[in-house]
């Protein structure tokens, strides 16, 4: 097992490989100061930081694919990279050797609004795949928390989830089809235009979280969804903890509702975020709060839904329901 881990270095020799395979431009070596960047993600203790010997920023599948056969030939290990946005440790190269950037393959590829699906490059800004989306009556439905800054196939390899898994669930739900490079080289396609696709191993789920240990990702297919048309979001106040919780459930069997989202923040949480926001609202009296979002296809079903969900929390315990029913007052909300 020691023998495997025992990697070989990044050479004078490697690295101008590496700059016949994609331009002098897209490859970083012997430069600490621009290297530093690439060896953490999102945590800030950089206890688990770990520097790389070079940067490479490929543009395609065939120039990951020769990376990869150099680095197999090599022994060199490679950590592909998105966005760096992540807290779990999947963009940091431990192992030192190469990162491989995908920030140039950031192109929406494909929009099928017949079939529902968009194929997209992994380095697209997740948050820019429903601006493109924006008046099709299509979106996609993965919310990760660093939407505004992480990248597609960062989402993929983490199986990134967010506030809105409590109704849309994670990543994994949505992705149908990857092309991928392999650790030997290879360019491989699993899946694809496909909603019922149980032929064989489901090879697409095995590499979605897979954190770049299996392939690197080249080209994703992603289902989308109608677009809801109307939200609104409830912050709702109440004196304990164990009310806040107890409530949950009971919107969903009792008002028979699957919230887009739920957030749950304790007193000091609360008070903490109304003093950084200089925001007013009686936290003193509360103990806990639910931020509770809900969608639907219009406003009149959603003004329904809200009005149910708030008779929930009333009737269970919570001292205050406000309403945000336009886009200023839900961004304060959420802030």
């Amino acid at each position: 097992m020691a023998d495997q881990l025992e990697y070989a270095a990044v050479t004078a020799e490697v690295v101008e490989e590496l700059v016949q395979i994609v331009g002098e431009r897209f490859v970083v070596f012997g430069d600490e100061e621009k290297l530093e960047p690439f060896s953490h993600d999102e945590v800030v203790d950089r206890t688990y930081a770990h520097m790389p010997e070079a940067l490479v920023r490929p543009s395609c599948a065939d120039e990951i694919a020769a990376i990869m056969k150099l680095a197999n030939r090599r022994n060199i290990p490679v950590t592909p990279r998105g966005a760096g946005s992540g807290l779990s440790g999947g963009a940091v190269p431990i192992m030192g050797g190469i990162v491989l950037l995908c920030d140039r393959m950031n192109k929406i590829l494909e929009i099928d609004r017949e079939n529902l699906m968009l194929v997209a490059e992994p380095g697209v800004v997740t948050a820019e795949i429903n601006e493109q989306l924006d008046g099709t009556g299509l979106f996609y439905a993965g919310y990760p928390m660093s939407l505004e800054t992480c990248y597609l196939g960062g989402n993929v390899a983490e199986n990134a989830g967010g506030g809105k898994a409590v109704k849309y669930g994670v990543t994994n739900r949505y992705v149908l089809g990857l092309e991928m490079v392999t650790p030997t080289g290879e360019i491989v396609t699993y899946g694809g235009k496909l909603l019922k696709d149980v032929t064989g191993y489901n090879m697409v789920q095995l590499m979605v979280g897979s954190e770049g240990t299996l392939g690197v990702f080249t080209k994703i297919i992603i289902k989308l969804l109608p677009a809801p048309q109307a939200s609104v979001d409830l912050l709702c106040l109440f004196e304990t903890i164990d009310q806040a919780i107890d409530t949950v459930p009971k919107i969903m069997t009792q008002a028979g509702l699957t919230p887009t989202a739920v957030e749950f923040m304790d007193r000091a949480a609360v008070q903490a975020g109304c003093e950084y926001l200089n925001e007013t609202i009686p936290y003193q009296q509360a103990g806990a709060m639910l931020l509770i979002t809900l969608d639907g296809p219009d406003e009149q079903q959603v003004e329904r839904d809200y009005d149910a969900a708030g008779e929930v929390c009333l009737a269970n315990g919570a001292t205050e329901v406000y309403v945000a029913d336009n886009f200023t007052t839900s961004e304060r909300v959420w802030s």
